[in-house]
């Protein structure tokens, strides 16, 4: 994968060379223009030479394995390329350095940096007389090239890849099987005691897969459902921390004991439905030593496991197991027409591939993760006999025999055809510890920051050239699906760890990253690496290590940190840190600043001067007081749980390319501003205001949302006489999704739903509207709604009128609403006859009540 390297590298070169312009266009002393022109002309050649080397790079990669000279070659290749970049990234520097100070400073900088770029031109002169050799030792380029193929789309357009009952293949049985065991249908016992299954098989093989599925088809049938991924090293004090997270239990983790931690467990199964998932358990031992946790009386447990040991069922409890085994040649063959052909209706393969199909499919030796890897491989090429023997030919070059005993190979040669700007951003997910949870808005703002997204075309964002990234390493099977949003758009996904651990070797072979997680006896080496993964907690080792090269620290940042000019994500997320110095201002490559709920009231005044900032996360929800000149930020996508002041508001109005705004402290006299400076920004998807008080009446009625946004979370009063225009303008909103409406002091005058009104909304909560006592839902509105919340209206003493007619929902939660309505409804659900109310919320899967007073949370439906 040189070839990532050496397009990283060209990307890089090409924004030293736009700097050109700039600095000749200036006044330039005569030594120092002679100085840069001969930096610049041998820049420029650098750049011309990698970009003629790339394409080689590409096809070497596949002969570099069974080639010795080439996978010299190829290694000379990435070191002298590592090599240029530090030689431009100094130049960088040393430029942006003499900006800086009065004007006999900057002299004294510029007549300095004369022999810098000397230096540095001498530097990329002896770099390039390094690659004539190594050119001249090789030869020539000449290796045997594959036929054209047709382009790789990543465009986000690109279909979704969704776990359906249709695509599931070869498990149909243990699937039913499965769901039987939970719902107990057909097993005859006793279902007031709790059980545990196993499900295990090798590695790639589907357990995940299969649990997953069958987990989301019945978990709203629980009063409590959660997922926990174990993995190899695990703590039981950590597990059970996870466990009791995931259940929502209200506990002090950081300083509760461990006996206290499983009691509250306990307590809180007690008389509930409850399903617990384990997945990826190693250890033989965990279950015995956890079991006592779950109740087993007085409620109906359900506990799967996933595993590759058969042994991990070391329990005399009543369990059963499920082993998953390798598909059946009919069952494999289906599943790779399903991948290699999901565009075509039939989804059949042409006769005259059948052949080499049946030979891919040999290699997979009924492995689903191979299957669909090299499935999914063949969707992109032309259906054409010679393009798939070409890619069987690259596959069996890096085979030494024709029988695999594992799928590395297969996701090898996926992994490298990947375009190069997308192998780097795979590589990088594969420096999360094992079994991470990928967050898709983080993983893009970590790979823009890192510099692996570049713009297509004006027509599309970053952001979106990002997402289309991730969507592409899901649609390949580089990357799981987790979870997805109401609209299906991928939210959560994870690299499974089969492919993780080819693509950590792969990284390392590269120089492109290495993890570091050792015990302080054993040694470390930083040599080669351009990223340091930091994921253990004794940093003895990394500190003796030398490590003085590499690019990126996760999860750790050293004590110099301000002077990392090349630092470009700033995580400071969830710590005690209070304040940010002035010398902030000389990160001038900083994308990212995230400091959420971290201790930060205010931002330096230097904040101001990172042009190339395009998220800020600053504090907490009580919002951060930022600088005069944040209207310099024009780059900014998001900006969130700021403070509002009159100048801010005024200065905020420049930000027109923001996507996301939250604003916190907003009071009646800011309204006229705040609704000027928001009806600019035409791109917004996520907006979100919170008054200065409960009482302060914020006067909206200028407010003009774009048809962009689709999250709007409003928190305080709103002026009673522009309600009503206020909700009929939301109310066509075409993209709105979630609305969150917190101390509106609406009413049954002012809030209600008219036919065709909120046409995609999902999710809608009204939370402190003390004065609503009744909903009017009219046919045919928010048609989409998936979740409606009540909570904390103590004046609302009947079910909304029409709620029956809203098909799409799942869930009705009622906190705090009037006591009377509560034990109405609990009271119908224990009745013989079946009353009004729960008539019409018979469709709804989830209906649970809340009384905090009375220590009451209850699921009724």
């Amino acid at each position: 994968m040189a070839e990532a390297v050496v397009g990283q590298l060209v990307v890089t070169l090409g924004a030293a060379m736009a700097k050109e312009a700039a600095i000749f266009g200036g006044s330039l002393l005569g030594k120092e223009a002679a100085a840069l022109r001969d930096l610049f002309s041998k820049i420029r050649r650098s750049k011309t030479e990698l970009e003629s080397m790339q394409a080689y790079l590409q096809e070497a990669e596949r002969f570099k394995d069974t080639d010795k000279t080439t996978a010299i070659f190829v290694c000379e290749i990435r070191g002298l390329a590592f090599q240029i970049e530090d030689v431009v990234d100094e130049f960088t520097y040393k430029l942006e350095d003499c900006k800086h100070g009065g004007f006999a400073g900057k002299m004294k900088k510029r007549l300095k940096h004369i022999k810098t770029w000397h230096r540095l031109a001498a530097k990329l002169q002896e770099i390039e007389a390094k690659l004539q050799d190594a050119k001249q030792r090789k030869k020539d380029y000449t290796v045997v090239r594959r036929s054209a193929s047709a382009p790789r789309s990543t465009s986000q357009d690109q279909a979704l890849h969704f776990t359906r009952d249709e695509d599931l293949v070869g498990i149909e049985e243990n699937k039913e099987r499965l769901i039987r065991w939970l719902t107990g249908g057909g097993d005859g016992r006793d279902q007031s005691t709790s059980k545990v299954t196993l499900v295990w098989g090798m590695p790639g093989v589907g357990k995940t897969t299969l649990v997953d599925h069958v987990y989301n088809t019945v978990k709203l049938d629980f009063d409590s459902a959660t997922w926990v991924t174990v993995s190899e090293t695990y703590r039981i004090e950590d597990l059970l921390k996870k466990i009791a997270a995931q259940f929502d239990i209200t506990v002090d983790v950081a300083n509760i004991e461990m006996r206290g931690l499983a009691k509250s467990i306990y307590n809180y199964l007690q008389g509930k439905k409850y399903i617990l998932v384990l997945d990826d358990v190693w250890a033989e031992r965990l279950w015995s030593e956890i079991r006592n946790v779950f109740p087993t009386s007085n409620c109906t447990g359900r506990v799967i496991m996933t595993s590759r040991k058969q042994t991990v069922l070391a329990t005399r409890e009543s369990a059963s197991a499920i082993h998953l085994e390798p598909l059946q040649a009919h069952h494999s063959w289906v599943l790779f027409c399903k991948e290699a052909f999901w565009d075509d209706g039939d989804k059949e393969c042409p006769l005259e591939l059948e052949d080499v199909a049946r030979k891919f499919i040999a290699k997979c030796q009924g492995l689903p993760i191979a299957i669909a890897c090299i499935g999914r491989l063949l969707s992109c090429k032309p259906p054409i006999f010679a393009e798939w023997e070409n890619v069987y030919r690259g596959l069996d070059s890096q085979l030494a025999k024709d029988v695999i005993p594992d799928a590395h190979p297969i996701l090898k040669v996926s992994l490298e055809d990947l375009p190069y700007d997308l192998k780097n951003c795979f590589l990088h997910c594969a420096l999360s510890p094992e079994d991470y949870v990928l967050k898709r808005r983080k993983t893009m703002r970590q790979w823009i920051a890192a510099g692996f997204i570049r713009e297509k075309d004006e027509s599309r964002t970053l952001e979106e050239v990002a997402d289309g990234y991730l969507t592409e390493l899901v649609n390949r099977s580089l990357l799981q699906v987790v979870e997805r949003n109401y609209a299906g758009r991928l939210k959560h996904c994870r690299m499974h760890d089969v492919i993780r651990l080819l693509a950590l070797k792969k990284a390392k072979e590269e120089c492109f990253g290495k993890v570091y997680n050792r015990s302080a006896n054993e040694a470390f080496s930083v040599e080669d690496a351009r990223r340091i993964s930091v994921q253990g907690r004794n940093l003895e080792q990394l500190s003796q290590s030398g490590a003085t090269q590499f690019r990126t620290c996760i999860k750790m940042l050293p004590n110099e940190v301000f002077d990392l000019f090349n630092l470009h994500y700033l995580g400071i997320r969830d710590t005690e840190i209070e304040s940010l110095p002035e010398a902030l201002g000389r990160l001038q490559n900083l994308e990212v600043l995230d400091a959420w709920k971290s201790k930060l009231t205010y931002l330096p005044n230097s904040v101001a001067r990172l042009q190339k900032l395009r998220y800020l996360y600053a504090g907490s929800i009580g919002g951060v007081k930022v600088p005069n000149g944040i209207l310099h930020l024009g780059g900014l996508q998001a900006l969130q749980f700021v403070k509002a002041s009159p100048e801010f508001l005024l200065e905020v109005a420049a930000l027109i390319e923001l996507r996301s705004f939250s604003v916190c402290n907003v009071r009646s006299e800011h309204s006229a501003d705040l609704s000027n400076a928001i009806t600019r920004m035409s791109h917004l998807i996520h907006l979100e205001i919170v008054a200065a008080a409960e009482n302060e009446v914020l006067q909206l009625e200028g407010l003009y949302l774009p048809p962009t946004l689709s999250w709007l979370a409003l928190g305080g009063q709103l002026e009673k006489t522009s309600m009503p225009w206020l909700f009929s303008s939301w109310s066509h909103l075409n993209s709105l999704t979630r609305l969150h409406l917190a101390f509106s002091n609406i009413d049954e005058g002012t809030f209600s739903c008219l036919h065709g009104s909120f046409p995609k909304l999902r999710h809608l909560c009204i939370w402190g509207a003390t004065q609503l006592n009744q909903v009017a839902i009219e046919e045919g509105a928010m048609q989409n709604l998936a979740e409606l919340s009540f909570e904390f209206c103590p004046e609302l003493k009947c079910l909304p009128d029409g709620i029956d007619h809203l098909a799409a929902l799942e869930k009705l939660r009622l906190e705090d609403t009037s006591e009377v309505l509560i034990e109405k409804l609990r009271q119908d659900r224990d009745s013989d006859e079946c009353s009004k109310d729960i008539m019409n919320i018979s469709h709804i899967r989830n209906v649970t009540v809340v009384l905090t007073q009375k220590g009451l949370v209850e699921r009724i439906r």
